[in-house]
């Protein structure tokens, strides 16, 4: 109570002089924000999805369950030959945080025992057949396949398994090329767990997400590179920290036209219903963006604008502004451009994202994969709603599931992954059959 109030009190002080720091010239311009506000903790109630029932898509398009039945599915990998690879993961601790909120996520399922695996999926005339492809890993996210190896994001270490797609089992040692901080004795949070992996458009790099253990390193003991996106040589060294500043970077893509690198990022919680939103930006080399003294831009943290006054001053002067706001506390986690030409034109090279939805607020938001059209490599119009119905019903807070990443298969269409439903969906356009059952 005590700690909210010193937000409250030097929030509603500070955040009026936001704008007396301008952001970088070369960035977004330093939107217009919500102040500071109470918080509410409000997790929702899993209650799966009935037989008859699916997500909703726009017209044109269908959905259907393409496997079922997983165990916490989080990140998608569609391989050449059509294979799909999923790892299943997830917490079952979150260091630092109280008794009771401990209790009721692992009576929400929250957390619990984690199957630390890879599957694979693989389209065949009798359905989809599931196998395990690699076991016993550690927290499990993203994957990459580059130059014969698929990387695996543990949440501790970097590793790479030798592997070809038509592979069912990977019997070999993985090698571990590369440790990731994931709670330290020093620090032993590490409540943004997931790791995500994609390759530079030429295959010379590997860019990896790396999220702050704490919400805005209260504790002073952070890990000094964490809250920031690695870029590493294929072999897992030359390690070096491409951007700064980004408190739980996940979906990470190549937007297709000009090859940059964008992010989803999930920002701070405790400071208000809508505030932070969190957001997709352009993640450029080299830039800070502002976590945890400031963000977008010169807002002050109200913590450290008490604790650090003289690093949220520097913070605000060099913080770049995020490009796109996608909602306080709506957890937008995977990341997909679209490639294909079988959906309507309007959604060639934009953004699809899926907001997982979060703990943070009084009404629900996300619980859904939008679209954000893009042009000449840039966000443009509004954010449409592209899959919904993941809330059953907001007045009691149920839900059937809770998206997470999205991949896209060889004849255009999608996969989203579901890991509270425990189900893969399938989004096609009517213009293409889905996979056979």
């Amino acid at each position: 109570v005590k700690l909210l109030l010193v937000k409250l009190i030097i929030g509603s002080l500070l955040v009026a002089l936001h704008t007396a720091s301008a952001a970088p010239p070369d960035g977004p311009a330093v939107p217009k924000l919500a102040p500071v506000g109470p918080s509410t903790f409000r997790p929702p109630q899993i209650i799966g999805w009935p037989s008859d029932k699916t997500p909703a898509a726009p017209p044109g398009f269908i959905v259907h369950r393409f496997a079922e039945n997983l165990d916490s599915p989080r990140w998608l990998l569609a391989l050449p030959n059509g294979d799909v690879l999923v790892s299943q993961s997830r917490p079952e601790r979150l260091a630092g945080m109280p008794d009771d909120v401990i209790q009721a996520l692992t009576r929400l399922d929250f957390l619990g025992p984690s199957a630390n695996n890879i599957i694979l999926l693989r389209d065949t005339d009798d359905g989809v057949a599931q196998s395990t492809l690699i076991e016993a890993l550690n927290l499990p996210h993203g994957m990459l396949l580059l130059g014969g190896y698929l990387y695996v994001a543990n949440t501790d270490a970097l590793m790479r398994f030798p592997f070809r797609p038509g592979q069912t089992r990977i019997y070999a040692r993985g090698e571990k090329i590369l440790a990731i901080p994931a709670g330290e004795q020093t620090n032993y949070w590490n409540n943004h767990w997931t790791r995500n992996v994609i390759a530079s458009a030429d295959g010379e790099k590997i860019y990896l997400t790396v999220g702050a253990g704490t919400n805005a390193n209260e504790n002073g003991v952070e890990h000094p590179e964490r809250a920031a996106i690695w870029e590493i040589n294929p072999d897992g060294t030359g390690k070096r920290l491409y951007a700064t500043g980004l408190r739980n970077p996940v979906g990470i893509d190549l937007e297709p036209v000009s090859d940059d690198l964008w992010a989803t990022v999930n920002e701070r919680d405790g400071l208000g219903e809508d505030v932070p939103p969190d957001f997709l930006t352009r993640v450029v080399d080299g830039a800070f963006y502002g976590w945890p003294y400031v963000y977008y831009g010169t807002y002050p943290d109200p913590f450290h604008a008490q604790v650090n006054p003289d690093q949220v001053a520097a913070a605000q002067k060099r913080a770049r502004v995020p490009d796109l706001a996608l909602g306080g506390h709506s957890v937008p986690l995977g990341l997909r451009f679209y490639r294909g030409s079988r959906f309507p034109e309007k959604y060639r090279h934009g953004a699809f994202v899926a907001r997982k939805g979060g703990v943070g607020r009084a009404e629900f938001l996300g619980y859904d994969v939008v679209f954000i059209p893009f042009e000449n490599g840039v966000p443009i119009g509004v954010i449409e709603p592209f899959l919904s119905g993941f809330i059953a019903d907001r007045a009691i807070g149920t839900v059937h599931g809770r998206p997470v990443a999205i991949a896209e298969l060889a004849d255009g269409s999608l996969l989203i992954s579901d890991d509270a439903g425990n189900t893969i969906w399938q989004v096609s356009y009517v213009d293409v059959a889905p996979a056979k059952r």
